[in-house]
Parts: C-alpha cells; sequence; structure tokens
C-alpha cells in the first residue's frame, strides 16, 4: 500500500475526480459538483481546496480560506503533540554507592525534576568495588 499523503492542506488546481461532494467554508453542504464548476467557485470567492475524505464516492472536498486552513494545521499539530506526550516516558539513572556527596545531590535533583515532569524514574546502585 502506497504511503498516504497526511499533510492537512490546499490540493491546488489539480483535482484527480470529477465529480466532488462539496462543502462550503461556512460548513453546509453544496452538493456533488463537476470540478470545473468548482474551480470557478475557487476562483469567484478566492478560496482554497482541501480533501476531506478521499475513501467516499464522491470524495468529499471542502472550501476553505487560507486564515481556516492555517488554523486547522495548527489545531491538528497540537493535536499530534498532545498524543505524542501521552506515553509514559521512563528515565534510568545509574550510579555507584561509593558516589560523591555533590555528585549525589546533583543527581537527586535531576530525579525530582523528572518526577516533577510525570516521568517514571529507575534508579540503579551498583556497588563500589
Amino acid at each position: 500500500e502506497p504511503k498516504r499523503n497526511t499533510a492537512f492542506g490546499s490540493v491546488g488546481r489539480r483535482i484527480p475526480y470529477r465529480i466532488l461532494h462539496v462543502i462550503s467554508q461556512d460548513g453546509e453542504s453544496l452538493g456533488n459538483m463537476h470540478r470545473a464548476d468548482v474551480l470557478k467557485l475557487m476562483d469567484q470567492h478566492n478560496l482554497k481546496l482541501v480533501l476531506l475524505k478521499e475513501n467516499v464516492e464522491p470524495p468529499v472536498y471542502r472550501l476553505m480560506t487560507g486564515q481556516q486552513i492555517h488554523e486547522e494545521q495548527l489545531r491538528r499539530a497540537e493535536k499530534k503533540k498532545a498524543s505524542a506526550k501521552s506515553g509514559v516516558i521512563q528515565k534510568e539513572l545509574s550510579f555507584s554507592s561509593a558516589i560523591a556527596k555533590n555528585d549525589l545531590e546533583t543527581k537527586t535533583k535531576q530525579i525530582a525534576q523528572w518526577i516533577d515532569k510525570k516521568y517514571h524514574v529507575k534508579v540503579t546502585i551498583r556497588q563500589a568495588k
């Protein structure tokens, strides 16, 4: 299966389908339209066309302004960033039982910072020689 293009943005004037289901910039359905009519509509209202659903017949496109596209891209990026952080991150720290007092204090501060960031912390203490 070929790689899917997940970028959200204007498809420009290259529309591979003859008949499209079009949604206006306000969110109301304009029904099924021929691609030439959609291009005229885009030019008249200075709008861009964005693919919403490709796996339906006919494919669903939405007319949007550049500002609406930008805002949607920001929303998707924020959502992706939030979902990436939802996984549990584990930090591991290892040191010798003969560690110097200053080094121990530094590592303790680092552990406290990781705990504040909600990381799981694993501490390993090796026996000194």
